[in-house]
């Protein structure tokens, strides 16, 4: 005897309770689909959902804000964010209605020589130093806050130029070498030869 003839024989006996019609059948497969529609929406939702609060979590610690910001002079409202490594990207539109993207940002040393990023009072402060630009025309401007300073002509014989700065907080020493950067102290003139 056959593995499939003793099945016939072991299930032979049994009859149904209740002759199975095909409505039934039919009845049944429909459920099961409308079962499986519902789960496949719900599935759906909480992918959806799931997935919003994924890319939330890409971006947790992250700080991301509408601030305003002295550019070139003039207030302007920018997107600041910051990442958790300490760097940062700011967003703005230029005078022209053009966007402007720009960041920085990076580590700090602690004390006990420990590297860790940049806090947010530590990049704003970074963000808000004062700029030095070289124009097309020749000319050079030092931009702080709401102030706007041409020093093209303060440069001595060595192309080095010293410009004092009065903020509404504080006063800043700036030293500039021509084409060749910039420092800036809260104390006095930085020595030229101590940077670049």
């Amino acid at each position: 005897m056959t593995n499939k003839e003793k099945y016939k024989q072991a299930f032979s006996g049994l009859h149904p309770l209740e002759p199975i019609s095909l409505e039934v059948t039919q009845m049944v497969k429909m459920q099961k689909k409308h079962k499986f529609q519902v789960a496949a929406a719900i599935l759906t939702a909480f992918i959806l959902v799931g997935g919003t609060g994924t890319v939330y979590a890409a971006n947790v610690g992250g700080i991301q804000r509408t601030i305003q910001l002295w550019i070139h002079g003039d207030q302007t409202d920018s997107t600041l964010d910051i990442k958790e490594d300490g760097s940062y990207s700011l967003n703005y539109s230029d005078e022209n209605g053009n966007t402007v993207e720009q960041g920085g940002g990076g580590v700090a040393f602690d004390a006990d020589g420990t590297e860790r990023p940049l806090t947010e009072d530590e990049i704003m402060e970074q963000i808000n130093m004062p700029e030095v630009e070289y124009e097309e025309d020749g000319s050079v401007w030092v931009y702080y806050e709401n102030q706007k300073i041409e020093i093209t002509d303060k440069f001595d014989n060595d192309k080095i130029c010293y410009v004092k700065i009065k903020g509404k907080e504080k006063t800043l020493y700036l030293t500039v070498k021509y084409q060749n950067g910039y420092c800036i102290s809260e104390d006095k003139y930085p020595n030229p030869a101590s940077f670049n």
